[in-house]
């Protein structure tokens, strides 16, 4: 790490509470203290904000996840940004491990939003100058912001916990037709083989696997995926591989959701074992032993040096998917 006084006489750590726990780690890493803020709720429900702590002209990283309840943290979120620049902050960098409603990034169906667009504008015109994030569910997600984004990926940190796991025979499996490329960079950096699940969306939350892409009989398969929200389309694909003879079924995703069903879903399955990162808070959802967590606040933390001290991040993106 870069001299520990310059980044705390310059930098600046906000953290939401969207995810207090991925801050104070991202702080701990930074050695920069979390600056002191309050932030709760009146009484009716509006976010409440006041920066306690001088920040005229610092470089201020405001790390809050647009995760569930998606509403109320994307609102707080904008409502730290607006605060920080009125308080003259010199730069702001919205720093969202998850952002919420990517999904929504185009118009599949007549007379729907293009919310993800929407929410790019909200962030931007709030007054913030910069986007770091990971794994966006749709890579077209950069171009709706006006505004400089850092693009992370989650294969930095998952894999290393996956060689770890010494798998043999590995097949790195696509739950779907969009996700080859993340698929294909993940069986690049393991030196895997590569197969993809053909499945048709019955509903928003709901798919049905149709066919299997690929040789995975006497196969160790690893699906790989941005987000589980349900968990129904990852244990059907696992449920489908199985059935294809494949000897063990893992899986990992950048963001876990897990929202309704999803944990109970997943310990009934016949996955081996999830791996996840920390880009959400999971609270006791790992309980339930299927599901391990590898953190993202190492990766996240250089990629804030390096944006604070002006320095070139694209040695974080070497051998991933693009």
């Amino acid at each position: 790490m870069a001299d520990s006084l310059m980044l705390k006489d310059e930098l600046a750590l906000i953290s939401g509470t969207g995810h207090p726990d991925l801050a104070k780690a991202i702080s701990q890493c930074l050695d920069v203290p979390i600056t002191d803020a309050l932030i709760d709720r009146f009484s009716e429900g509006e976010v409440r904000v006041k920066i306690k702590a001088n920040v005229r002209g610092k470089d201020v990283f405001v790390i809050q996840p647009t995760c569930p309840p998606v509403n109320e943290n994307l609102v707080e979120l904008l409502v730290i940004i607006d605060a920080l620049r009125r308080a003259s902050a010199r730069r702001i960098t919205a720093v969202v491990p998850y952002f919420g409603y990517a999904r929504q990034d185009r118009k599949d169906q007549p007379r729907v939003p293009i919310t993800a667009k929407l929410v790019a504008n909200l962030i931007t015109t709030a007054g913030v100058d910069r986007v770091l994030t990971m794994d966006l569910h749709a890579g077209q997600i950069q171009g709706f912001f006006d505004i400089p984004l850092d693009h992370l990926y989650a294969i930095n940190v998952m894999e290393p916990y996956i060689r770890a796991k010494n798998y043999q025979n590995l097949v790195v499996v696509s739950p779907d037709v969009g996700g080859i490329k993340m698929a294909r960079g993940y069986a690049k950096r393991l030196g895997a083989g590569l197969a993809i699940v053909d499945k048709r969306r019955e509903s928003p939350e709901a798919t049905k696997v149709m066919h299997i892409l690929g040789e995975v009989k006497g196969k160790t398969c690893l699906l790989v995926d941005d987000l589980i929200a349900t968990g129904s389309s990852l244990v059907e694909a696992a449920a489908a591989l199985k059935d294809a003879g494949a000897s063990s079924v893992s899986a990992c995703a950048s963001h876990p959701i897990l929202s309704g069903p999803a944990c109970e879903r997943i310990q009934d399955s016949v996955l081996d074992q999830l791996i996840v990162t920390d880009s959400i808070p999971l609270g006791d959802k790992t309980a339930a032993g299927k599901i391990a967590v590898v953190s993202i606040a190492t990766l996240l933390s250089e990629a804030i040096e390096r944006i604070h001290f002006e320095q070139s991040i694209s040695v974080l993106f070497d051998g991933v998917p693009g």
